[in-house]
């Protein structure tokens, strides 16, 4: 996977960097992978470290600091959920929430992976509808904790599995599913609309050591552009 890193930024300034982070790369380390975000991005500037991190398949807005007080900074804002982070994610079934708080403690497991748990971690998310589809919805997700897979383990346990998620029941959604008219080539075999579940960090609010306040959103990338296309074409 080639990647320039310098189309990626979406801000910038002496503190603070924020990139539009592509789906299928991990935001740090990953011994699996020769690339990684925060290596493209100690190639653009040596000083960079990623604030947070993504989950591989997970595209949108990634934060990176530029110097250790920044650093300290963005960690002491996160610490606090003063950063206000909000995901978009397009789920199986139809969902009208609104202000919908879920309050349900996380487990971490060995195989990396998470469950439902009262001896895990407390984690609270709220969303809110922001389009219905034929048999799909588009969820606002606002995470008040950053567990690992929070979102996507929240959503399944209210019946609103992120589509093309199968390891909390997200069912893979192809276009013959959702469109009236659709033929396949003969000898062709039919792909999903999306290879990744479909969650997007779309905004990021923080605020710069002096206090001023920094709101960013990162487009949907191709293959979610695509999807959103495709759910509102053949909505009913």
């Amino acid at each position: 996977m080639k990647i320039d890193f310098k189309t990626l930024i979406l801000f910038e300034d002496d503190q603070f960097l924020v990139v539009s982070k592509p789906p299928f790369i991990s935001s740090l380390d990953d011994r699996n992978a020769e690339i990684n975000l925060q290596l493209l991005a100690k190639r653009y500037d040596e000083s960079l470290s990623a604030c947070h991190r993504l989950d591989k398949e997970t595209s949108g807005c990634l934060l990176f600091a530029k110097t250790a007080d920044a650093y300290r900074h963005a960690s002491i804002q996160f610490e606090k959920r003063t950063i206000g982070k909000v995901y978009h994610a397009f789920v199986n079934g139809i969902h009208e929430f609104s202000n919908l708080k879920v309050d349900l403690p996380i487990l971490a497991l060995n195989k990396g992976s998470v469950v439902i748990d009262f001896n895990g971690k407390p984690a609270s998310t709220v969303f809110n509808t922001l389009e219905l589809y034929k048999k799909h919805s588009l969820i606002q997700c606002l995470p008040e904790t950053g567990r690992m897979h929070q979102i996507r383990i929240h959503l399944s346990k209210k019946g609103a599995p992120i589509i093309n998620d199968p390891l909390y029941g997200g069912d893979a959604l192809y276009l013959s599913q959702i469109k009236r008219k659709f033929n396949l080539g003969r000898d062709e075999d039919e792909q999903p609309l999306i290879k990744r579940f479909a969650l997007h960090a779309f905004s990021l609010e923080f605020e710069t050591m002096e206090s001023k306040k920094v709101v960013v959103e990162a487009p949907y990338p191709k293959d979610l552009k695509v999807l959103h296309k495709q759910l509102r074409a053949n909505k009913y």
